[in-house]
């Protein structure tokens, strides 16, 4: 079984949902005939789902049971989650939220639980002692536990309507355990596999210290995703507190790492090093901006304005987690990530984040964007999506 091919369908995922969303930036410049909405919808869950999802669970499953003799039980569940991958992308781009697009995400929701029970039973007894391990099987359990936003969607819609506060908080609660809970606590636990590898383990205590504060952090800055319903100092409090723990998490795990003897350089390539020091600048921008919306003021402007909510997402998931995937890939030697792509990737990553901050802004005091902004939001958005292409023709752009 060639994992690569595997990453490649991962990379084709991504390259359709960068497409979209290189369509969603069109829609100020042209007349596009789709319903705007239904291409987000599109857009959000082939990117996540497609791209990183795709990409973790290949990782896990090279990394733990490639050596089980497992190959015919994981292709049925591999080709299961194709299934339900392809007629996402091809139902939610045109018609959002309906009969067939939700039959195909409820069967992705049943493929990756049949993915967790089957890699937590079938890890070797040897590996479920390490703490890269640890941090693998919790992430697993935020992205069962996430799933109970999905489940709940269809009841709400059934009774209090897509206008429901529940509505949106049923999304929100999918989201926050999706990136904050499954897809970063699982990168973490790729890093300190990485470690393991090479005789370097995190010490006992602090090891604890750090997996607890991360636990409690992403438990609890769920509540920062409440801060636009009906206010209450509670909520603030419990969010800010769930973003400190996980900042301190995140600085604890960082001391070792820079206070080790071993060095990023002596265990990865230059570029791998570069990549996960970038890596680490954007987790610590993240949990910044996190313990900063736990203040009032700054909870209400990110409901307020939605374009910083839309740019936080961004980079999380294109700047942290793409990223490092990339980083890992590389290193594991499952995608070869060259210099030039790379830079490609990050212009259009910063520009896009940058022009979307912008934009939220420039509506916060009061001032009007400039002309021809969504023209280069879409010049942008094409950069990712040109590098993300040339990934399949390394040879011409990817050294």
């Amino acid at each position: 079984m060639n994992l690569r091919n595997h990453i490649q369908l991962a990379l084709g995922y991504f390259i359709m949902a960068a497409l979209l969303g290189l369509l969603l930036r069109s829609f100020h410049t042209f007349e596009i005939p789709i319903d705007y909405k239904f291409v987000v919808h599109g857009h959000s869950h082939i990117a996540l789902l497609g791209w990183v999802y795709m990409g973790l669970t290949t990782l896990l499953y090279k990394l733990f049971l490639d050596q089980q003799g497992l190959n015919r039980k994981y292709r049925r569940i591999f080709w299961f989650t194709q299934v339900t991958l392809i007629g996402m992308l091809v139902t939610f781009p045109f018609q959002g939220y309906a009969l067939l697009s939700i039959i195909f995400s409820t069967l992705f929701l049943l493929a990756s639980y049949w993915f967790a029970w089957f890699f937590i039973k079938n890890v070797p007894v040897g590996l479920k002692r390490a703490n890269s391990y640890q941090c693998i099987r919790f992430a697993l359990i935020y992205m069962v536990l996430s799933s109970i936003g999905p489940w709940l969607l269809g009841i709400i819609m059934n009774t209090l309507g897509a206008g429901s506060i529940w509505y949106r908080l049923a999304i929100y609660f999918y989201l926050h355990f999706q990136y904050n809970g499954w897809m970063v606590l699982a990168l973490i636990g790729l890093f300190l596999f990485v470690l393991e590898q090479r005789e370097i383990i995190v010490p006992k205590k602090i090891f604890r210290n750090f997996f607890w504060s991360m636990n409690f952090g992403i438990v609890f800055t769920f509540f920062l995703s409440t801060l636009w319903i009906p206010p209450s100092i509670v909520y603030n409090i419990l969010g800010g507190l769930g973003a400190l723990f996980q900042l301190m998490a995140l600085v604890l795990l960082t001391k070792f790492a820079l206070g080790g003897n071993f060095g990023f350089k002596n265990v990865f390539s230059e570029f791998q090093s570069k990549a996960l020091t970038l890596v680490v600048v954007l987790l610590f921008v993240k949990m910044g901006l996190q313990l900063l919306t736990g203040l009032p003021y700054f909870a209400k402007l990110a409901s307020i304005f939605l374009d910083f909510t839309i740019a936080y997402l961004h980079l999380t998931f294109l700047g942290v987690i793409t990223i490092a995937l990339f980083t890992f890939l590389d290193y594991f030697k499952l995608l070869e990530m060259g210099n030039k792509t790379f830079a490609l990737f990050l212009m259009g990553f910063v520009l896009t984040e940058g022009l979307i901050f912008y934009k939220g802004i420039a509506a916060w005091l009061g001032f009007g964007i400039f002309e021809g902004y969504f023209e280069f939001l879409a010049f942008a958005s094409l950069l990712i999506f040109v590098s993300l292409v040339s990934l399949l023709v390394p040879r011409r752009l990817g050294t």
